[in-house]
């Protein structure tokens, strides 16, 4: 009986680490796509590049994980053949229910990572 429930217990909360994992990958394309949304309007009006605004980037990341529930996280701008682009990594932890009781760890923390660029053509 101790066996049959260890593997309900694997099976459940394995389902869930993996659920963990997408809704990680899934926040940081999100949240990356909305802070690629925040261009340096001064440059892109006076005709420049579209590049994107680090300062209101980070803080639009910032606010749509916090909105999201999410508490860890990184933002980064890395240059890529001279494009700024925004790097968002998403942690988010899971609560194991089952495997908790048979000496597993109570949770485990999972990561998600996404790159996203400035919108730099017009429709």
């Amino acid at each position: 009986m101790i066996g049959v429930l260890a593997i309900i217990g694997l099976a459940f909360d394995g389902a869930g680490q993996l659920r963990s994992r997408q809704l990680a990958d899934n926040l940081a394309a999100e949240a990356a796509r909305t802070g690629g949304q925040s261009i340096d309007r001064a440059k892109a009006i006076q005709g420049g590049r579209k590049e994107i605004d680090e300062a209101a980037a980070r803080a639009a990341v910032t606010s749509y994980l916090a909105a999201a529930g999410a508490t860890g996280h990184s933002v980064e701008f890395p240059v890529v053949d001279g494009e700024k682009l925004i790097r968002v990594q998403v942690t988010v932890t899971y609560d194991r229910y089952l495997l908790g009781f048979f000496g597993f760890g109570d949770a485990v923390t999972v990561s998600g990572e996404a790159t996203a660029r400035a919108l730099t053509e017009g429709p």
